[in-house]
């Protein structure tokens, strides 16, 4: 892959909207964490987030359309909290980047805010 974290980074942001459909339709949502080398280094949140379905969701859905819009050889990893999982110790993120830029609220976040809104 001749493209650099920087540019990976920024093409997996700005397409992550399209790939986040899926997941929020299933009430998670994509934060993306940061490139190294290559690989994309995800965390799935809401209700996705250990979910025994991430690993199937993480390279069937999120790494098949970043490999689509992006670049073929692209690696996906959802930081789970397994060690085989795990965020480098180095790796390029935005450091402007915000949460609320970096990962939709999911609909699972949504729903919740409604009821504790409710309830107060």
């Amino acid at each position: 892959m001749t493209f650099s974290d920087k540019d990976i980074y920024e093409a997996v942001k700005h397409h992550l909207p399209a790939v986040n459909e899926y997941v929020e339709s299933h009430g998670g949502a994509i934060r993306l964490l940061g490139v190294k080398d290559g690989t994309v280094y995800i965390e799935l949140t809401g209700t996705c987030h250990g979910c025994a379905m991430s690993l199937m969701t993480t390279k069937m859905v999120v790494q098949k359309k970043l490999r689509e819009l992006i670049h073929p050889e692209l690696v996906v990893v959802n930081v789970d909290g397994t060690p085989e999982n795990t965020l480098p110790e180095t790796y390029y993120f935005d450091e402007n980047d915000t949460e609320e830029e970096v990962a939709e609220t999911s609909l699972w976040d949504k729903v919740k805010g409604i009821f504790v809104k409710g309830a107060q």
